[in-house]
């Protein structure tokens, strides 16, 4: 990192939480170091954002829509909640993997400590300018606004089955608008060397392996459950990769909003690439949206 930009130099990716962000673990229940690694291949065995907090309803989560909360909200409500008991480790770190968003608060919050700067200023330096990623604007607090037109709407529906447009929404520091044109830009410059030099790319194609050197086992069936490595882990330092039927092998990220649903996949060359976003009219479901389904299928065939 340049002069300036940092506290401390660079970050090493096999040095812990711990180090980098006392006190932010509690000692009593995460005794294990937790690697900044672990964090961005969901590996860290760190509970998810909120765990065992009661759930909400469809019409709380469309009244709270335009709430923006801070890494520092979401790590303390997550670690040291108030009235309910504070979780544990969900595994032993780098055992097994098991997608985490949680993981990538506190990697936020390690940002923006290391560097001094906010994450968003950080984004925008790094990535945002230099691949001219115009379109997209990250979620500014007290700020939330409708997307310019044309954008795609998306609506939850209340208990009542009326749609609501949740186009205007909070969020996080990290959350961001963008459009299917800008995602292409995003993973094109991940991909052929503009952001990254080669170390750190080849990061982005590796798996967490164990002692043996095979791939670490996946925590659950949900995700990492298709190709020859089916229940093995998937995920890299931020991208997840996903075999096809001749032997192809695309990386790239998915992505939900309440309304919406988006992902962006690319062949490692970039000769294979597609972007899509979605905009729901009912309740969230698991897997992805059928229509994404149907354009991976033009894209890539089978």
């Amino acid at each position: 990192m340049g002069a300036g930009r940092a506290r401390g130099g660079r970050v090493d990716l096999d040095r812990s939480v711990q180090h980098y962000l006392p006190g932010l673990l509690p000692e009593e229940r995460f005794k294990e170091p937790v690697t900044v690694r672990q964090l961005l291949n969901h590996s860290s065995g760190l509970p998810h954002d909120l765990e065992g907090a009661p759930g909400t309803s469809l019409d709380d989560e469309i009244e709270r829509r335009h709430a923006y909360i801070t890494f520092d909200d979401v790590i303390r409500q997550t670690l040291r909640p108030e009235g309910r008991p504070a979780p544990g480790p969900r595994f032993t770190p780098g055992t097994r993997q098991e997608y985490n968003s949680f993981g990538y608060r506190v990697a936020g919050k390690l940002i923006e400590e290391i560097t001094g700067n906010s994450y968003q200023d950080e984004v925008t330096t790094r990535i945002l300018k230099p691949l001219r990623m115009w379109e997209t604007k990250p979620v500014m607090p007290g700020r939330s606004k409708p997307v310019p037109r044309p954008y795609l709407p998306g609506y939850l529906p209340q208990g009542d089955g009326t749609p609501v447009d949740v186009n205007v929404q909070g969020g996080l520091p990290s959350s961001m608008t963008s459009t299917t044109r800008d995602l292409d830009r995003f993973v094109s410059g991940l991909f052929d060397g503009r952001l990254l030099r080669p170390a750190q790319a080849a990061e982005l194609f590796t798996v967490p392996t164990g002692a043996d050197g095979k791939p670490l086992p996946y925590a659950n069936d949900s995700n990492c459950n298709t190709g020859p490595g089916k229940g093995t882990a998937c995920y890299s330092v931020g991208l997840m990769s996903v075999p096809l039927p001749d032997g192809t092998v695309l990386w790239g990220k998915t992505g939900s909003d309440p309304g919406y649903r988006s992902g962006v996949f690319a062949s490692r060359d970039l000769t294979r690439r597609a972007v899509y976003s979605t905009g729901t009219s009912a309740l969230p479901a698991d897997g992805a949206p059928p229509v994404s389904l149907r354009l991976a299928m033009a894209a890539f065939g089978n």
